[in-house]
């Protein structure tokens, strides 16, 4: 047998059995969650003739849409084993500010956005400064954060008031749609883009002598990725309007938004040395001090960045609802978006979790409340059945941390 064979054959062999032992130990990653969404949209589409329709996939996306972006600021915190109550809330004062700016002070979107997402991020400084400068629990502070928060967009749009905005292009981001020939080329550009990422991270580590996922695995999951992502791009290329004249089809312009951020927090966290001292700081944080990371400035820059992300979905609640008011960001909006995460994938004890999972996550969380919207069923009996799902996943989590440390 050639050396590069055996290479080959050592290679596949120490792949399986990388993968046979985290799943022995738990460590299944986002697995529950994909069986769990599958489960629920054949439920769903069984009980419902409303469910799997392309009108009601374009209202899943724009629904999921805010969740999902504070989701995503999550998990840079959620990594460390710390909490973000205010992130809600964070999301409504930011969104007030950039209603504010363009509805009252005439500023252009773009500035107006920048001035909230940088509101944002020094809302996240504060936090993150309480926490890792004066050892303050992330509990209390972002408790704290929240009732603030909830009278800071108290006073801005005033209680029982609503702040209007008519900019067209903020509108546009909820409630408009790209045309079907932008939809195939964003699938097309981001599945090559994926496909090569995937088989140049591969190679890499096959050349470092590193331990590779299984190639014939991979091939599998991209395939059947590519599969589902264009079926859902031809489906939300079908007509969908409710008549003749208001014809109503493409992929919904959010879509490529979360994309964007997706891809820059799945960088961010697996190919750059901050998102390495997350994990680190996260997975143990005497241990990365120990290393030299400094494990103070790492908490705040994930504070920042989930408050920034916060502002960004306060600019998809404003698209949404054409609007903010004081319960912008409130009610089950942040206990939402904390499922989504731990839903997903994300541990809440810290150091394991992808930004994926927040997109996995979120479309759990909106498909229990929207198919059970459709059948029917009160807001008691939806929040029942997430609380439980997310008990599910956190049991799973546990157990998986449990066999972690046991093996």
């Amino acid at each position: 047998m050639s050396t590069q064979a055996t290479l080959e054959k050592e290679t596949l062999k120490g792949a399986t059995s990388n993968y046979l032992s985290r799943v022995k130990s738990g460590d299944i990653g986002s697995l529950p969650a994909v069986l769990g969404l599958i489960s629920l949209i054949a439920v769903f589409g069984a009980m419902s003739e409303f469910f799997l329709t392309n009108r009601n996939f374009a209202n899943l996306l724009t629904q999921a849409a805010p969740v999902m972006v504070i989701a995503m600021g999550l998990v840079f915190v959620l990594l460390l084993g710390e909490i973000d109550l205010s992130a809600g809330y964070a999301s409504g004062v930011c969104g007030a500010v950039l209603v504010l700016l363009v509805t009252n002070e005439g500023w252009s979107w773009y500035t107006a956005l920048g001035a909230s997402i940088a509101v944002g991020a020094l809302l996240g400084v504060l936090i993150g400064t309480l926490v890792s400068r004066l050892g303050i629990p992330s509990f209390v502070v972002t408790l704290a954060a929240f009732l603030a928060f909830q009278g800071v967009l108290l006073l801005l749009a005033g209680e029982g008031g609503t702040i209007p905005i008519a900019d067209k292009t903020i509108l546009a981001v909820e409630n408009s749609n790209m045309t079907p020939m932008q939809g195939w080329i964003l699938w097309a550009v981001s599945s090559a883009a994926y496909v090569l990422g995937g088989l140049s991270r591969i190679n890499s580590r096959r050349k470092a002598g590193l331990v590779v996922e299984l190639t014939q695995l991979w091939a599998m999951k991209t395939i059947a990725l590519l599969i589902i992502t264009g079926g859902a791009v031809y489906q939300l290329n079908q007509e969908r309007g409710l008549s003749a004249t208001n014809s109503t089809k493409g992929v919904p312009i959010v879509a490529p938004l979360i994309l964007v951020i997706l891809i820059a927090g799945t960088f961010l966290l697996s190919r750059t040395a901050f998102g390495r001292h997350i994990y680190a700081v996260g997975g143990n944080a005497e241990a990365a001090r120990r290393a030299g990371i400094n494990v103070k400035r790492v908490r705040t820059i994930a504070f920042v960045l989930c408050s920034a992300l916060a502002a960004v979905a306060g600019m998809l609640f404003a698209s949404r609802m054409n609007s903010i008011s004081p319960s912008t960001g409130g009610s089950s909006t942040l206990l939402y978006a904390v499922g989504a995460a731990v839903i997903g994938g994300v541990s809440l004890f810290g150091g394991k979790g992808r930004m994926r999972d927040a997109i996995l996550g979120g479309f759990v969380v909106a498909v229990i409340d929207n198919g059970m919207g459709l059948l029917g069923y009160g807001a008691g009996i939806q929040y029942l059945v997430t609380g439980a799902v997310l008990l599910v996943s956190a049991g799973v989590d546990a157990v998986s941390r449990r066999g972690a440390l046991t093996n």
